[in-house]
């Protein structure tokens, strides 16, 4: 007999989704390797020459290196690393310059607070240089460091220095490697998903489909990135563009795909085989014949297919040069922009002055500052009122807690508790078994792998890997060995207690859920989308540039959606309302491609009053999802020709009205 938690006892599915490891791709062993190098190099030089607490410094800043080692290209490698390093010597000279000033420290740590709130608006880099600003400020502000005030900052800059370094060592030996993979880790995910269309279910489809976006959200990213370096045209770069633009026209024929399979004329297995040679070829850099063994077409879904594969498999083995880009070009077989149309990056100087001024005049970057140095402002306060041992850990949790673009605070706050106590348990077992000494080095080398290890499971198992190595270094600088144990566990339950009262519960807007306004926006777009679909004079590429970017806001209204549900009631069970219909929107789309898809090789094109009846009734429905956090009646209304190309369209714009219908 079965036996089930009584009902008392179930954990609520917020707490599980909290608790629950996140899907991680394998292990960086590159990655680990340079945790466990870098930050025990420092260690082991610093007791060579008798100044164990500069070695613990730098490997502090080789901390804060391996945290932010995350990107795959190389040159984004030294922004992501570098970039940050520079802020946080500049934390932590200031808050050395003000240690030990009473109030005028409160004032200056608020200050920086504010400032490091604002700045982590602009985007993924400033995010982490301004959480490293604020970090090192807090350290500096509220422990006594050796040496002169420039010595720490050149330590734990140096320190970073090194992660950096030797993550650059092999960048001469593989250029332009991680972004290979990436355009070749796009064409896999393709062929999954072509390979899913023709078999499996709805939920898998849609599982699929948004793995694609992601990889080709990713693999565009980098290599824009990598772009913005240059002054020139790249023709390395500009060929790995034309990859991913090539692969667009298979994804676009995925949705048709997946209808002609439910109509009883499932896809040939050579066809996915055939994407997962082309991947091949591509991570390779192959150039020359590839052969492709396709069935004959029998209808304008596998015509559009076959058309869409051996385009690919031309473009994806021409050589890197710009003549065949603009033959290409020229005959019209290329219409997603072969020749790079998503733009070039501004120079360095303008992006940055742009973000300057995005940041100075933002509400929403104001927002955020203020209620980070609020909490910074109150724990600080507090410490200076009330005697408590290592304070700066207080400021130290809210700094790592209060980051609304890593996630929910409620979540963040939740795990970073409990994340604690685990790394507690290890840390008291290495300060009480372990002598000081020499014998940090090794057990530096076995923990630091783990934080990269640990981090991509969530945000839990990195405080658990983090605070073991954060004790073992405070420990080097302070010999207070498990004494540090339990004020670590008030300090940071008392930086969570304030993170939750004053940065979450005092501002709605943080624990209501955002996923019904940007599905709002995804809904107008998507009606915006459908009638450039079938518009005659619609150009090509900016067709396909507004499905991606729609793709793209899908992909952000689910992982908002995500982050939604580890957030207690009521925001979870609101934010679990809307799920039907952000699946039916992603469905409304896929329709509109497949039906695109099948006009563009024979089908006939429907007549401007269906076009103009289903965009109505998108626009209606955006209009009533905007209105309410709720959702509210609204017309299913929608008829014409059964044999017209937009009859499976009008079924979905159906069932997501119907969705949006109270029951």
């Amino acid at each position: 007999m079965s036996r089930e938690f009584p009902i008392g006892l179930t954990p609520p599915d917020w707490l599980v989704r909290n608790l629950r490891p996140q899907q991680a791709a394998p292990l960086n062993w590159a990655a680990l390797a340079r945790a466990a190098l870098a930050m025990s190099l420092p260690l082991a030089v610093g007791l060579a020459a008798g100044q164990p607490a500069y070695g613990a410094l730098a490997s502090m800043g080789a901390l804060s290196g391996v945290i932010g080692d995350t990107a795959d290209a190389y040159r984004m490698r030294i922004l992501n690393i570098a970039v940050p390093q520079l802020f946080g010597a500049v934390g932590v000279t200031v808050g050395s310059l003000v240690y030990g000033q009473g109030w005028f420290t409160v004032a200056a740590v608020t200050g920086i607070a504010l400032i490091s709130g604002m700045i982590s608006t602009i985007g993924a880099v400033s995010s982490v240089s301004g959480l490293l600003l604020l970090l090192n400020s807090v350290i500096g502000a509220g422990l006594p460091l050796p040496g002169a005030w420039w010595l720490t900052p050149v330590l734990m800059t140096g320190g970073g220095l090194l992660v950096l370094l030797l993550a650059l060592l092999a960048w001469p030996l593989r250029s332009g490697v991680p972004e290979r993979a990436a355009v070749a880790a796009a064409y896999r995910t393709v062929a999954d998903l072509l390979a899913v269309s023709d078999g499996d279910d709805g939920e898998a489809y849609d599982r699929a489909r948004h793995t694609v976006t992601q990889s080709l959200n990713q693999a565009y990213d980098l290599i824009l990135a990598r772009r913005a370096s240059y002054r020139g045209r790249s023709r390395d770069l500009t060929r790995m563009l034309a990859q991913l633009n090539a692969i667009t026209p298979v994804v676009e024929a995925a949705p048709a795909v997946r209808l002609a399979r439910l109509a009883g004329k499932p896809l040939p297995p050579e066809v996915p085989a055939a994407v997962l040679h082309i991947a091949d070829a591509v991570e390779t850099g192959y150039t020359g014949p590839i052969g492709l063994d396709l069935p004959e077409p029998g209808n304008e879904t596998g015509r559009a297919v076959d058309h869409a594969l051996r385009h690919v498999a031309e473009v994806a083995t021409t050589p890197a040069s710009p003549l065949p880009h603009s033959r290409l070009r020229s005959s019209g077989r290329d219409p997603q922009a072969i020749d790079d149309r998503l733009g070039r990056p501004a120079a360095l100087g303008i992006r940055t002055a742009r973000a300057a001024r995005n940041v100075v005049l933002s509400a929403n970057s104001w927002r955020y500052g203020i209620r980070l140095a609020l909490c910074i402002g109150i724990a600080q306060a507090l410490v200076s009122l009330v005697p408590v041992p290592r304070s700066y850990w207080v400021a130290l949790t809210i700094t790592f807690v209060l980051k609304p673009d890593f996630g929910s605070v409620f979540s963040r706050a939740l795990l970073r508790a409990l994340g604690t106590v685990a790394g507690l348990v290890v840390a008291a077992t290495v300060l009480t078994v372990v002598p000081r000494g020499w014998w940090d080095v090794p057990v530096m080398t076995v923990l630091a792998p783990l934080v990269p290890a640990l981090t991509p499971r969530g945000y839990g198992f990195q405080t658990a890997a983090i605070t073991p190595v954060i004790l073992l270094l405070s420990d080097v600088l302070n010999h207070q060995g498990t004494a540090l144990l339990l004020p670590r566990l008030i300090d940071s339950l008392m930086g969570c207690a304030i993170a939750l009262v004053a940065g979450y519960l005092l501002w709605p807007e943080s624990w209501r859920t955002r996923v019904g306004d940007r599905l709002a926006d995804a809904v107008a777009d998507t009606a915006a989308y459908v009638e450039m679909a079938f518009r005659a004079d619609a150009e090509p590429a900016a067709r396909a540039r507004l499905r991606r970017r729609l793709y793209r806001d899908l992909s952000v209204v689910r992982t908002e959606f995500q982050r939604a549900l580890t957030e207690p009631p009521p925001t979870g069970r609101r934010a679990a309302a809307w799920w039907p219909l952000v699946v039916a929107v992603e469905r409304i789309v896929d329709a509109t491609t497949a039906a695109r898809v099948r006009v563009r090789h024979g089908a006939p094109p429907p007549d401007r009053a269906e076009v103009d009846q289903v965009t109505l009734q998108l626009r209606e429905l955006a209009e009533g999802v905007r209105r309410s956090e709720t959702l509210i009646a609204v017309r299913t209304d929608l008829t014409g020709p059964p044999d017209s190309v937009l009859e499976p369209l009008r079924q979905e714009v159906a069932a997501a009205r119907a969705i949006a219908s109270p029951h």
